[in-house]
C-alpha cells in the first residue's frame, strides 16, 4: 500500500533563510532519503513552495472562484511531502518516525485506484 507523508512545517521561503539552517534542513532529508533508498521500495518526494504561493479554487454555484493563498490560516503548513510504499499502516509509521520532523508528520493511506 502507498502512504503519503505529509510534513508540517511553520510556512517558510527556503531561498531566504541562513545558509546554515538550509544546510540542516537539506542533510536531514539526505539522510531520511538514504534510509528510504536502503529499504529498497520505491518513494518519491518533493518540496513545496510556501503558502503564499498558492492558488486556492473553490465551487461558487456554477462557477469557481479563484484565491490567492491557502484555503484556511494556519500556524502551520504541509512544507513538502513522501510517498512511501508500506505494507502496514505500522511499517508507515515506523518510516515516518524517521522523517524530517520540523511541526509533524501526518499519515495518509493513498487510494489504489
Amino acid at each position: 500500500m502507498k502512504y503519503m507523508l505529509l510534513l508540517h512545517e511553520p510556512d517558510t521561503d527556503w531561498t531566504a533563510v541562513p545558509q546554515q539552517e538550509l544546510d540542516k534542513a537539506l542533510a536531514e532529508h539526505a539522510e531520511f532519503i538514504q534510509y528510504l533508498t536502503a529499504r529498497g521500495r520505491p518513494f518519491s518526494g518533493e518540496a513545496l513552495r510556501p503558502s503564499y504561493t498558492a492558488t486556492t479554487l473553490r465551487p461558487k454555484g456554477d462557477d469557481v472562484l479563484v484565491t490567492d493563498g491557502p484555503f484556511v490560516e494556519l500556524k502551520e503548513h504541509i512544507g513538502g511531502f513522501y510517498v512511501i510504499e508500506a505494507d502496514t499502516l505500522d511499517e508507515a509509521i515506523e518510516v515516518a518516525k524517521r522523517a524530517p520532523m520540523d511541526s509533524g508528520v501526518e499519515i495518509r493511506p493513498i487510494w489504489d485506484a
